[in-house]
């Protein structure tokens, strides 16, 4: 069993950066809702806690509020600016609207009690802090000592004086507190002892023993996108169970161009594995004829794919069992639940074909093994797998295809444009060397005419658009300064090679507020 932090969620900003902090040292992290009981998180055997921020006032009636009894399990806690906030009221603190807000960057000063704290112990006595509230705590309850201050907050940080219950006003997850990751090092290794041994590695062998045992003498059909995460799931679930496990690389007319022959390419010669190609072109573009919404888009796209798994497992032993590469920013964003019990479901963003975007019958039993992961944990994962490494830092491919990057009614001759469009980007981004710089780089179509003039007459043609992040985990991203020769050139051949392209723009736009993919 994995050392393991439980994470609170009353709504916050920033938990998924939480959750990614505890990872990076080596600990497991699971979000988990705010209403969890003491019962259930005995069940979880954590290590520790961490109470989450939030958009709510403490002071509210009807207010998000955990168990209280949480406090008295002896598992060290550090609440999060609303989680300080309601760890020190529920001992009886103060807590008020403040005069001065603080949004942005704060100067925090620790006390002699903070420098001496397990929590603060070999940072400097003045630091820089990110701080996001309206409220503050005005007044500390007898048990509790008070650790730092900022000049808008009389107290930026606190403890229990016997037990091991921390509140800090500010983000530690996020990059701009200066010293926030060695705050999560000394909460999480050291006050809370974990051992640090989560690693891909570990993940790797669990999950190949995990999914052997689940499977038994199971079929499995595993569809290929041609991206690095439903690599990783044929590449663990080939480890486990051979040649029982079928990969389907669907051609819905939708890939990349030369998607086919470098799915092919990755596995051949590295697992032994059965991958069969169906075109089925046809019936995607037949089933997106009309349609503009980018929803509906993808639920036609991942009602169709399932259609197409099923009429495949007849063929393969009727296979009982269903694999995707779902990660967990794809959870996040269609609003899903991680568990059984887990998380409440967030607002939905967008549906993912393999989430949201579902029949509510499968006729299959689902396997997803990087459901709890990050896109970068996944890549770790690849190699350690044994993936090309060439192939596992492809970038990000969507599920439902081009589809969701040609804007408006899906068409073959939109399609042959923007394909062409998204190779010329990805050739010159590679050219300049910058494909391993940039998290993910691609063509959008819009679905707009502009006039322009070409060879001294008139044109109404279409718009290019490139979009172009960076980005650790892809739950934020912001967007790319590429060198304008750079741009220049793109744009240059897109124009000139693609007939019915007039104009190229760059997206400028950081998610969020925007997302990465246009729908």
């Amino acid at each position: 069993m994995e050392d393991t932090i439980l994470i609170l969620d009353f709504g916050a900003q920033y938990v998924q950066l939480i959750a990614r902090r505890i990872r990076e040292n080596g600990v497991y992290s699971k979000i988990v809702p705010y209403t969890i009981t003491a019962d259930e998180v005995r069940r979880h055997a954590p290590k520790g806690l961490i109470l989450s921020g939030g958009p709510s006032s403490v002071y509210d009636e009807g207010t998000k509020r955990c168990d209280l009894r949480l406090f008295d399990l002896g598992i060290p806690i550090l609440g999060i600016c609303y989680g300080m906030q309601l760890l020190v009221q529920s001992f009886g603190g103060n807590v008020l609207p403040a005069l001065g807000r603080e949004y942005g960057r704060a100067t925090l000063e620790l006390t002699d009690n903070g420098t001496q704290s397990p929590l603060f112990h070999g940072t400097p006595n003045i630091q820089q802090v990110w701080m996001s509230h309206g409220d503050h705590v005005t007044q500390l309850p007898p048990e509790f000592e008070l650790l730092a201050v900022s000049p808008n907050c009389p107290i930026g940080a606190t403890k229990h004086r016997e037990k091991n219950l921390y509140g800090v006003q500010f983000h530690p997850e996020v990059v701009h507190t200066q010293y926030g990751t060695e705050i999560f090092y000394r909460f999480v290794r050291n006050i809370c002892d974990c051992r640090g041994t989560w690693t891909m590695k570990n993940f790797a062998a669990t999950a190949v023993e995990r999914f052997r045992n689940e499977i038994g003498h199971g079929q499995v059909i595993c569809g290929l996108s041609g991206g690095v995460d439903s690599a990783v799931v044929a590449a663990i679930l080939s480890k486990s169970i051979g040649r029982q496990l079928k990969c389907i690389l669907v051609d819905n007319g939708l890939l990349r161009k030369g998607e086919t022959e470098a799915v092919i390419r990755a596995f051949s010669g590295h697992f032994d594995v059965e991958l069969n190609t169906i075109d089925a072109s046809d019936g995607f573009l037949e089933r997106l004829t009309g349609i503009e919404e980018p929803q509906e888009k993808r639920r036609r796209i991942g009602h169709y794919f399932i259609d197409i798994f099923s009429e495949a497992a007849k063929k393969f032993g009727n296979a009982q069992y269903l694999a995707q590469g779902t990660i967990y920013p794809d959870i996040i964003e269609s609003g899903a639940s991680l568990d059984q019990t887990g998380i409440q479901p967030a607002a939905t963003i967008k549906l993912h074909h393999n989430v949201g975007g579902l029949p509510e019958k499968l006729g299959f039993r689902l396997i997803e093994p990087l459901r709890e992961l990050f896109k970068d944990e996944v890549r770790k994962l690849g190699i350690e797998l044994g993936l090309p490494e060439d192939f596992v830092w492809r970038h990000p491919f969507p599920g439902p295809g081009l589809a969701v990057r040609c804007l408006g009614e899906v068409t073959r001759e939109k399609l042959t444009r923007l394909r062409n469009a998204d190779a010329i980007v990805v050739e010159e981004i590679r050219n300049a060397g910058f494909y391993r710089e940039v998290s993910q780089v691609f063509a959008v179509l819009l679905p707009v005419k502009s006039v322009g003039v070409m060879g001294d007459g008139r044109t109404y043609d279409d718009a290019i658009a490139i979009r172009c992040v960076t980005t650790d985990d892809f739950m934020t991203a912001d967007w790319s300064p590429l060198p304008d020769n750079l741009l220049r050139k793109m744009s240059t051949r897109i124009i000139n090679e693609i007939k019915g392209i007039n104009r190229v723009v760059y997206d400028i736009s950081s998610k969020p507020p925007a997302t990465i993919e246009w729908e």
